[in-house]
C-alpha cells in the first residue's frame, strides 16, 4: 500500500509556534535512515510499520518538509533530512544516555562511570548495558565521546573506565593504562546497490581516486586511515562528507550510496558489503582505559569484568 504521505505538499504550510521535537518520531526517523528501509526500522523498533509511517508523516508536517525519499529500494534521506538527523542523531544519543543513567541508579548502589567510544558503543558496550540485570547493585553512567577524548575523561577522574580505539604511533596518555580488548580494523564498506559490493574487492588506485563518507579530523577512525596511507606515501581523495558518529557516516553512505570508511565491527551490523583494497590495511583494537594510578573500587571491577564477559561471547 502506498503511503499517501508521499506526495504531500508542504510548500502552503506556515508554523504558527516552533514544534517541539518527539523523541519516538526522531527515533523512528533515524532508525529508518539508518538502515534504509521502514519495513527493518519498523522491526527494530517492535512497532508496525503504518505506525512508523504516522510517526515520520506526523514529523515531515512539523518540519514542514520531505524528510525521507522513498523509493522501491528502501528510503533515503532527502537534503531536508540530512540536515535534520544530523542534530537528532546527537539528541537521541543524549537521551539514551539519560535513559540509562535513570534506568541504572540503584538506592544501593554506586554509579560507575564509563567512558566509551562512539564506534566502541556501537559495536558492542551498548548492547552490554542493555544486558546488565536490572536487580543488580552495579549502575553504570555511559558518556560517549571520541577516543582521545575517553583518555583524557578517565585521565583527569571525570570517567572511571572507558572503552577506546588504539592510536598508531600515538603519543602515550601518562595518566592512564591501556590493555588490550579485541582486535579491530577500519575497512573499506559499501552500500547495497553499489558497484563495488559484487566485487567484494578494489584496485588500490580506485580506492585512492575515489570520494568517500569519513570519519570527522578527530577521530580514531580518520587518524588510524591517515596514518598508515602517510607510512606508504599515499593520499587518498577528498572527502565526500565528514560525519559525526559511526551511525551518521552509514546514513550519509546510504544516501549518497558511497563507499564508507568504518569499524568492521560496527558494519558487521550493518547490511553494508566490507570490500578489501588491494595492498592496504588500517589495523587497530579496542582497549581498556584505566587510570595511571590508585585502584579500582569494586564496582569498577565487577564491570570490567563484565565487559571482558560480553566481548567473550560476542567473538564467538
Amino acid at each position: 500500500m502506498r503511503d499517501t504521505h508521499d506526495s504531500g505538499d508542504y510548500r502552503g504550510r506556515v508554523a504558527t509556534a516552533p514544534a517541539s521535537p518527539d523523541l519516538n518520531e526522531l527515533r523512528g526517523f533515524c532508525v529508518a535512515a539508518d538502515l534504509g528501509s521502514l519495513g527493518r526500522a519498523a522491526v527494530r523498533l517492535r512497532v508496525s510499520q503504518p505506525s512508523l509511517s504516522k510517526r515520520l508523516a506526523s514529523l515531515e508536517t512539523k518540519v514542514g518538509a520531505r524528510l525521507l525519499e522513498r523509493s522501491a529500494r528502501g528510503v533515503a534521506l532527502t537534503p531536508a533530512g540530512r540536515q535534520l538527523y544530523r542534530h537528532a542523531r546527537p539528541l537521541l544519543e543524549a537521551a539514551d544516555q539519560v535513559g540509562d543513567v535513570m534506568a541504572g541508579i540503584r538506592q544501593t548502589g554506586t554509579i560507575v562511570r564509563l567512558a566509551a567510544s562512539h564506534s566502541a558503543s556501537e559495536a558492542f558496550v551498548a548492547a552490554l548495558l542493555t544486558r546488565l540485570d536490572a536487580g543488580e547493585k552495579l549502575a553504570v553512567e555511559l558518556v560517549t565521546a571520541n577516543s582521545q577524548v575517553v583518555r583524557g575523561l578517565v585521565s583527569e577522574g571525570r570517567a572511571d573506565v572507558g572503552v577506546a580505539a588504539s592510536r598508531p604511533n600515538a603519543t602515550p596518555n601518562p595518566g592512564v593504562r591501556e590493555t588490550e580488548l579485541v582486535d579491530d580494523a577500519i575497512v573499506c564498506a559499501v552500500p547495497p546497490g553499489h558497484p563495488w559490493a559484487a566485487r567484494m574487492h578494489v584496485t588500490r588506485r580506485r580506492f585512492l581516486a575515489t570520494a568517500m563518507v569519513v570519519r570527522d579530523p578527530s577521530s580514531n577512525a580518520r587518524w588510524t586511515v591517515d596514518a598508515v596511507l602517510a607510512s606508504h606515501a599515499l593520499e587518498a581523495a577528498d572527502p565526500l562528507m565528514e560525519a559525526a558518529t559511526p551511525r551518521a557516516a552509514i546514513a550519509e553512505a546510504r544516501t549518497r550510496r558511497a563507499p564508507v570508511l568504518l569499524s568492521r565491527h560496527v558494519l558487521a551490523q550493518s547490511d553494508f558489503t566490507i570490500v578489501e583494497v588491494d595492498g592496504l590495511a588500517f589495523p587497530r583494537s579496542y582497549v581498556l582505559v584505566t587510570p595511571a594510578y590508585g585502584e579500582p573500587t569494586g564496582e569498577v571491577r565487577e564491570l570490567v569484568e563484565r565487559i571482558r564477559e560480553h566481548i567473550r561471547i560476542w567473538l564467538r
